[in-house]
């Protein structure tokens, strides 16, 4: 008998969505891993968010232009996908890729708990934008807040969680079905891991 791993568990649940686009590019060389990443204009976010949701994209303009307008331009950017579940307390998996434009690319890995009145599961391709990082190790922390959910069938939304000074913005286009409001927190990790907390 075959045992899953977390990967395979996230690809099950994302394979739909998954077919729409495709992430350029791969982790690159390690550079300058102290230095401030820096920013990333709203059209670069757009155009790469396009090519990795695929025909699943329609309202991303508007969203990244929403999302600029309330904390100004993100100095890195997670491409990935995410598998989610919940009813009243739930858990959320998900692992990607971690760019920047001159302190390297890397690969991570978040997980988290929430609570609140929530229920259903849903898989997700996740584009979440990153404001005030310091460094590209600072990501791995912990990052909380509020997000709420009503789809059935799929969706496209953002919320946005903070740790410190560093906001990120998840915006997932995904399917399943979801109804609620929770609270909870997103852990980043560079191994990946089944450990929510």
């Amino acid at each position: 008998m075959r045992s899953y791993s977390r990967r395979d568990a996230i690809k099950t649940l994302t394979g739909a969505v998954a077919a729409t686009g495709s992430a350029a590019g791969l982790v690159g060389p390690a550079l300058a891993q102290g230095a401030r990443p820096q920013r990333f204009t709203s059209r670069e976010l757009v155009d790469n968010g396009h090519q990795f949701f695929g025909t699943v994209s329609r309202g991303l303009a508007s969203v990244v232009e929403e999302a600029t307008r309330r904390w100004g331009q993100p100095n890195a950017y997670i491409l990935g996908q995410e598998a989610s579940g919940a009813f009243v307390a739930g858990l959320r998996f998900g692992e990607g890729v971690m760019y920047t434009r001159n302190a390297g690319d890397q690969r991570l890995y978040w997980q988290g708990p929430s609570i609140g009145f929530d229920a259903g599961a849903d898989g997700a391709r996740t584009m979440m934008l990153v404001y005030n990082l310091p460094s590209r190790n600072a990501i791995y922390r912990r990052f909380g807040g509020l997000d709420g959910s009503a789809y059935l069938i799929g969706g496209f939304g953002f919320t946005a969680l903070t740790a410190d000074d560093v906001v990120v913005v998840p915006i997932r286009a995904g399917l399943g079905a979801r109804l609620g409001v929770n609270l909870g927190y997103l852990k980043f990790t560079e191994n990946s891991t089944w450990n929510p907390f």
